[in-house]
């Protein structure tokens, strides 16, 4: 699931005074609360789009990023702080790459246009460091690591001092994983990309053995750029614009057509028995279920329950809205819904309740 892909990573804190809707990339970084986070455009992409294995790709690489940061980020440490100046020398160029690289704050990873020129200089002489640290049989490559005391587990921190540690077959099993899982074709969970990329990708990790995080930044970017241009519109039409999800949008409309049916052949009934007007006026009851109903399908949006403060996800599933900026949207929607609605539904029962009665 999505929460469980990228455990090496902050958590950032959401941004409570966005005073817009989320883009993308600050979904992706958990940077939005309900209903517009990370766990509702999985469900989204799952549900709906039925192209959850691009994220799910997107994902997984993202989680290689941070295996591979922090790595390199503990090897630095044992390096510049363990080793001594003898065994340094035994690959100056590794030592020099990270020596400069300076220190790698947990981040999340992001596109490449997100990216400021210091985050992409750091990543590039990151993954220029990882591909000699794999070329080469040297101190820095395979002999200094930090205590094995602290290798039972592949889970990672962001602690100064972390309890464990990612090893360098880690980053290599990573790579492949997301190789033979997305990319290659017939693949488990292949995803489409351009034929370029997919070799390009494939003949980096098998020919020539690499698994630094550059392999994947084209492939990265363009499903980036694929989920926000298909997929992020449609998600946030229906989670920041509306509060129902299609299918029980559906079951609105056939129990909108049915109660709207039900009233006017009550109210033609009525009128043809010359029934009294306050006899007619239960005609209120299936006219208003009715036109409710009709206005929550033309405007995927539950008025009632968007003002209380609710976003369906899965069907009869909900969550709060705890997004300011969408909760406020959704309110002024939720108004101009009910307003509607009363109107339709006043002029059919006064039209129906008010017209002279005739008996046949």
């Amino acid at each position: 699931m999505a929460g469980e892909k990228d455990v090496a990573t902050p958590s950032p804190q959401p941004d409570l005074l966005r005073n817009r809707l989320p883009t993308l990339f600050e979904v992706l970084s958990r940077r939005t609360l309900p209903p517009v986070d990370l766990f509702s455009f999985y469900i989204y992409m799952r549900d709906q789009q039925r192209s959850v294995d691009y994220l799910d790709f997107w994902l997984d690489v993202s989680q290689h990023m941070s295996l591979c940061r922090h790595y390199v980020r503990e090897l630095r440490r044992s390096v510049l702080v363990a080793t001594p100046d003898i065994e340094r020398a035994g690959s100056k160029r590794s030592s020099a790459l990270l020596e400069n690289m300076g220190d790698l704050e947990p981040r999340v990873a992001g596109p490449s246009m997100y990216a400021t020129e210091q985050e992409r200089d750091q990543d590039a002489q990151m993954s220029a460091f990882l591909r000699e640290d794999q070329a080469q049989d040297s101190p820095i490559g395979s002999g200094v690591r930090p205590s094995p005391q602290f290798s039972t587990s592949h889970d990672v921190t962001d602690n100064s001092s972390p309890a464990h540690t990612v090893q360098r077959q880690d980053i290599r099993a990573s790579a492949e994983k997301i190789l033979y899982t997305f990319l290659l074709p017939g693949a488990e969970r292949e995803i489409t990309l351009p034929g370029s990329i997919t070799q390009d990708v494939t003949t980096a990790i098998e020919e020539y053995g690499r698994d630094d995080p550059e392999v994947f930044d084209v492939a990265k970017d363009y499903v980036f750029q694929a989920m926000e241009r298909d997929a992020f519109p449609g998600f946030l039409r229906m989670k920041a614009l509306g509060n129902l999800i299609p299918p029980t949008l559906i079951l609105r409309l056939i129990v909108g057509l049915l109660s709207l049916f039900a009233a006017f052949w009550a109210a033609f009934v009525l009128i043809f028995l010359d029934k009294s007007r306050s006899t007619r006026c239960w005609l209120i009851l299936p006219f208003t279920v009715g036109v409710y109903f009709l206005a929550s399908y033309q405007y995927s949006l539950d008025p009632i329950m968007a003002l209380v403060g609710f976003s369906e996800y899965t069907p009869f599933n909900f969550s709060r809205i705890r997004e300011p900026y969408v909760r406020s949207l959704l309110a002024k929607r939720a108004i101009m819904v009910l307003a509607v609605t009363a109107l339709i539904d006043a002029a059919l029962c006064l039209l129906f309740i008010l017209v002279p009665g005739k008996r046949l």
